[in-house]
């Protein structure tokens, strides 16, 4: 996937005199919504009104999503963005636009809403990924490694 750079040249919206736009955002565990859940006027369950501006950031969207969504909000869990808009049919199609993570920066987290062209009637679609578990409690360097079957009742085996 290619990223999504803002331009500098962008004008700067001043927030105080700007009325923000409803960007209407549907989030998911694991993985995006399906095409077939935005067909015929019809869209997923899972939705967030969110106003803000076109010059806001993805990771802004993740903030206020981690805002409704506390579960989201350990270290690691991974936020991927698919803007999500008609043709001419009235087919949606998807366009991923960036991802972001807690606790830790990278290079989508200043993509703003204007550079990935989002133009009002526009849906966001977030997948939420957790991380991944942890392996259990680190293992203290000093002591010995046990063998297979050691000191459980096990015959070592020859090979």
């Amino acid at each position: 996937m290619t990223s999504v750079v803002a331009t500098p040249t962008a004008a700067p919206i001043d927030r105080e005199k700007t009325c923000p736009l409803l960007l209407r955002v549907f989030v998911n565990e694991g993985q995006h919504h399906l095409p077939d859940a935005y067909h015929r006027g019809r869209v997923p369950a899972t939705e967030l009104q969110i106003y803000t501006w076109k010059d806001a950031s993805l990771k802004e969207l993740t903030n206020l999503i981690k805002d409704v969504h506390p579960q989201a909000s350990s270290k690691g869990t991974m936020f991927n963005f698919a803007l999500v808009f008609p043709d001419k049919r009235g087919n949606y199609h998807f366009k991923e636009v960036g991802t972001t993570s807690v606790a830790h920066n990278g290079p989508d987290d200043r993509v703003t809403l204007s550079a990935v062209r989002l133009e009002i009637g526009d849906y966001m679609d977030v997948a939420i990924r957790s991380p991944p578990e942890e392996r259990g409690p680190p293992r203290d360097r000093r002591a010995p490694l046990r063998r297979s079957g050691e000191g459980r009742g096990f015959r070592s085996r020859p090979y």
